[in-house]
């Protein structure tokens, strides 16, 4: 027994949330994070963060896109958000002639605002506890699906009430794997517009080579306006349309940061997984994240052999390589982060002393006891068949032919039926022609072709024979083998190869003519991939996961009960969330200590004109000579660039704003340390650190370097 207690005493010892880690429900502030919060240095209350009855901090905060935050910044609808935020749509209003990711965009008035159909924002109205409502007819003696079912039979009830005779969107999510319930409450608007963009040197300077490194030196802001109709309501784009009058914009401080200053990052992180058992963890560092690096690495490798010697292609696939390195940087360095923290060690004593406690008790036996056992039963059946997917995924649909053609798909589907009207099909053929303007706008045939090489050899050699599509087996019959002699038949023969032969097949097609996609070597191959993916592999897969999530649901519940010190904050699941901490540089190996900031003497050391991640525009340079910095200089007199702080973030918090003290914009945060981008999975405060441009650099960026200063003079500025 003696043995039982020193135990639950070492890992509750080290299980209590830090007080900088965690991502906090805003409406929960008052009740669990105020009073801390004001102790670290918080001059204002929650109810300034989140209010439901005044307008507050959150009608300042906006879902940008489909992944981002952005804040804004103005009484005219002004946001801020990341230059990788905004980097698709800059990137859609550039041709050669007119290169805005290379030059920048600057908006001299409205009228040179530019629309961006698709992209949206999104605010969230309110939000509500509903784990009473949703929990309402289950019962313990219901099965995984029946409890399923119910639960989305409440859900569709919850939903549709919350926004009956509104324009509003509503959406249940659960919270702590299912154990609460919480109802968003959201509005759309849909006619968002390009402001403000720096070039690409300065608003990605570092490219790849310093993505999620410090000491960082990188412009990442992008500037857009939401516009409205007469009434300020949600609108398509319209001439019509006007600036939006926002509810709440943030002041924005030049006064600077030091460090041990109160921060805190209001946003949007996408996903975490801090409550997960050891056998999970190690299946993530072990068997999936090796997969991705090492067929990342080649496709990065492949693009960058093109992009350095082809401008057309370095605008192609800027955005393109960005996406796939910025992935497989991080679990380059999650996996880092996993075995120096020995988090796997930890959760397993955690396990360990867990299990112990509930054999302790009869009840809480019944309901906790052999779970961890169940949970490494179940990943030793899911590891082999989730490796295969992840083999599939990183290769098969890492071609961009065969994402491509498996477009084409719904258009065999309404051939195939003979009672859907010709006028459908016409439009499913007007759909697939305007996509084909979109995906060739951005394609490189010969790229894709070395990509398809690589990958399909790799996949071969790597996936269990049998989970591999039949469709292969071509490969050994008519080309002894030989992938590049494949390729070769499959983009010479195949429609959609280039937009001339798409066009033309789309031009000239009639209803019968859908068997001639079914022969495309490129959809032949897509759909063998796709249908082994969806019909033979995920529905196997799903069952684990449905097994899965209802362990970690029980599992989460005792470990609450286990630990009833801990404030638990639920994992990240791209909700508005509250995380705080501290101005601090760190230490990230021995003998090495970074600051906290960045200045742009740093550029200046750094800068390498044959390198294109390192070219520093003259203009730049000769603020920089002579100092011509303006009110946003710092108090030493240099130009601080970029900051570190002890706030924990994610994915999905790219573009939120960091605030001080009195909720002031100090900066934008855009990216984590190396060192500290296991934090998904474990913090830890000696390494974790979030990254924000300097707001004064933004602005220095705006003002002195684009001449744009009558966008700083709709914001509210603090001196």
């Amino acid at each position: 027994m003696k043995r039982l207690i020193l135990s639950l005493t070492l890992i509750i010892s080290i299980a209590l949330t830090r007080a900088d880690e965690g991502m906090w429900i805003p409406l929960l502030l008052e009740q669990l994070n105020e009073k801390e919060m004001q102790d670290l240095g918080f001059k204002l209350t929650a109810e300034d963060i989140y209010s439901i009855n005044h307008s507050s901090m959150k009608d300042g905060i906006v879902i940008f896109g489909r992944g981002c935050t952005a804040e804004i910044v103005s009484d005219q609808g002004l946001i801020l958000t990341n230059h990788h935020c905004g980097y698709g749509a800059i990137q859609r209003h550039s041709s050669l002639e007119q290169d805005y990711l290379t030059d920048g965009f600057w908006a001299m008035s409205r009228e040179e605002e530019l629309p961006n159909p698709g992209l949206t924002v999104t605010f969230l109205v309110r939000m509500e506890d509903v784990t009473e409502k949703m929990l309402e007819g289950i019962t313990a003696d219901m099965t995984e699906a029946e409890r399923s079912d119910k639960l989305k039979e409440n859900k569709d009830t919850i939903e549709a009430e919350a926004i009956e005779g509104t324009h509003y969107q509503a959406r249940v999510k659960p919270f702590y794997y299912g154990n609460e319930f919480y109802i968003f409450i959201t509005e759309t608007y849909k006619d968002v517009r390009l402001v403000g963009a720096p070039p690409s040197n300065i608003g990605k300077f570092g490219g790849d080579t310093d993505n999620w490194m410090w000491p960082r030196h990188t412009g990442d802001f992008s500037v857009f306006r939401i516009y409205a109709d007469s009434n300020n309501q949600p609108a398509k784009y319209s001439e019509n349309n006007i600036p939006f009058t926002p509810k709440y914009h943030f002041p924005i401080n030049i006064q600077g940061v030091e460090e041990d200053d109160f921060t805190f990052v209001f946003g949007y992180p996408g996903s975490t997984q801090q409550y997960i058992p050891a056998c999970r963890i190690e299946h993530i560092s072990e068997v999936v994240n090796p997969i991705r690096i090492n067929f990342r690495h080649q496709r990065l490798d492949i693009i960058k052999s093109y992009i350095d010697r082809d401008d057309l292609v370095r605008l192609q696939y800027a955005s393109k390589s960005a996406g796939i390195a910025n992935g497989w940087k991080k679990w380059i360095g999650e996996n880092k982060g996993i075995e120096r923290t020995k988090v796997i060690a930890e959760k397993q004593a955690e396990e360990k002393a867990f299990t112990q406690w509930a054999e302790a008790d009869s009840d809480r036996k019944k309901q906790f006891g052999g779970i961890i056992d169940a949970f490494n039963q179940l990943y030793a059946e899911i590891s082999p068949l989730e490796e295969e997917m992840v083999l599939m995924s990183e290769s098969a649909f890492g071609v961009e032919i065969l994402r491509y053609a498996r477009s084409f798909s719904s258009l065999v589907r309404l051939c195939e039926n003979k009672e859907i009207p010709d006028e459908e099909i016409t439009e499913g053929i007007d759909k697939l022609k305007k996509a084909a303007i979109s995906n060739f706008k951005n394609y490189h045939q010969a790229l894709d072709r070395k990509i398809f090489i690589a990958m399909i050899s790799a996949y071969i050699t790597h996936a269990d024979p049998a989970y591999r599509p039949a469709e292969l087996e071509i490969i050994d019959k008519k080309f002894d083998g030989n992938v590049s002699d494949y390729a070769d038949y499959v983009f010479e023969n195949s429609i959609m190869a280039s937009e001339a032969s798409v066009n033309e097949f789309l031009d000239n097609f009639k209803r019968k003519k859908y068997k001639k996609i079914l022969q495309d070597p490129a959809y032949t191959l897509a759909t063998a991939f796709a249908d082994k993916y969806n019909k033979d592999m995920w529905p196997i897969l799903n069952k684990y996961y449905a097994e899965d999530d209802s362990l970690q649901r029980i599992y989460m519940k005792g470990l609450m009960e286990f630990l009833p010190e801990k404030r638990f904050y639920p994992d990240a699941n791209f909700t508005l969330r509250v995380t705080y901490g501290k101005v601090k540089g760190y230490q990230p190996r021995d003998a090495v200590t970074y600051k906290h900031y960045t200045t742009l003497e740093g550029i200046m050391e750094k800068e390498n004109p044959d390198i294109y991640d390192y070219v520093v525009e003259d203009k730049l340079k000769d603020l920089y000579e002579s100092k011509d910095y303006g009110r946003y200089a710092d108090k030493d007199g240099s130009m601080h660039v970029c900051f570190t702080a002890t706030n924990h973030t994610s994915g999905g918090n790219s573009g939120s704003p960091l605030l001080n003290d009195k909720g002031e914009l100090l900066g934008i945060n855009f990216d984590r340390c190396w060192e500290g981008t296991m934090s998904d999975i474990v913090y830890d405060p000696a390494q974790c650190r979030n990254i924000s441009i300097d707001i004064r650099y933004c602005l220095f960026i705006i003002d002195k370097y684009a001449g744009a200063g009558h966008l700083v003079e709709e914001m509210t500025i603090i001196e």
